[in-house]
């Protein structure tokens, strides 16, 4: 959590730009890792999501408000701004489950599986409509998108990037778990910037729903005698570029999970788009 008390770590601007939209605020810390820190920001008019990005997380912090700023979406009501050494955004806050929440159901055993399958079809169609647009998320994660009454909110979009605003050098591939081989390849052959393709995203977006029914990484490193921890990130991102490790035996969710075997395994040229995926998920998943 922030050092010192919460309105003296985060950016009397960006408290200031929070009271602007709901009234005076009250910050509840949220997360602090990695040089950025979050907060939730509770006024007499509603809550508002405070990001802050500190020393080398900064220019980070900085992308993403430039990423929200070109993105022109409408529930993307953004402020932001420098403060000393940090850079701040302030959105509305979205209320919901994130995609990991909403299929902690399947997860459990429950055996209820319908809002488990709504998430999946709308986490689908919400990356679809982002790349029908051109973008590309680039670190899609089970926890980077919310489920609101209104729709998907995808979130943390540092490193999105389309035709003409080009990925980020600093941008190192995210969780390595759900790199497709290709991408992974290319990662460790040095190629930079880090550029993921709809393609590479799609077979991310497999992969978080994948993680989501099962509460583990899609491939099952123990038969390939892989200790992820134990070879790092470099390492690990090489055993995947291969292709050849095989996804994980569990399977709470086969009629699903079998639609995104055929993702996970599929080369890069025939994999599904976004769109394609939505519908297989509907015609071949359904309860």
């Amino acid at each position: 959590m922030p050092h010192g008390t919460e309105e003296q770590r985060c950016p009397h601007e960006a408290v200031q730009a929070a009271t602007e939209l709901h009234g005076p605020v009250v910050l509840h810390p949220i997360s602090d890792r990695r040089g950025s820190a979050v907060w939730r920001a509770v006024g007499p008019k509603g809550i508002a999501a405070v990001k802050v990005g500190f020393g080398d997380a900064a220019p980070i912090t900085a992308r993403e408000a430039a990423v929200l700023d070109r993105m022109r979406l409408p529930w993307y009501r953004a402020a932001h701004g420098d403060a000393d050494d940090a850079h701040w955004i302030v959105t509305e806050w979205f209320t919901g489950p994130s995609t990991h929440e909403a299929f902690a159901s399947v997860r459990d055993g429950v055996g209820d599986l319908r809002s488990a399958y709504r998430a999946a079809v709308d986490l689908c169609r919400s990356v679809a409509g982002l790349h029908e647009r051109g973008w590309v998320h680039a670190d899609l994660q089970p926890e980077h998108a919310i489920h609101t009454t209104t729709g998907v909110r995808l979130i943390d979009m540092s490193w999105s990037w389309r035709t003409g605003f080009p990925p980020s050098h600093q941008f190192k591939g995210g969780v390595p778990h759900l790199l497709a081989p290709e991408l992974a390849a290319s990662i460790e052959a040095g190629v930079r910037p880090v550029t993921p393709s709809p393609a590479a995203e799609v077979y991310a977006l497999a992969g978080v729903l994948w993680t989501c029914a099962t509460g583990r990484w899609p491939l099952d490193y123990n038969w390939a005698g892989i200790r992820p921890h134990a070879i790092g990130a470099a390492g690990l991102r090489q055993a995947i570029s291969t292709g050849s490790i095989p996804l994980d035996s569990d399977r709470p969710w086969p009629e699903l999970q079998h639609v995104l075997e055929e993702v996970l395994l599929a080369p890069a040229s025939e994999r599904p788009t976004a769109a394609q995926l939505t519908d297989m998920i509907v015609y071949r998943a359904l309860l």
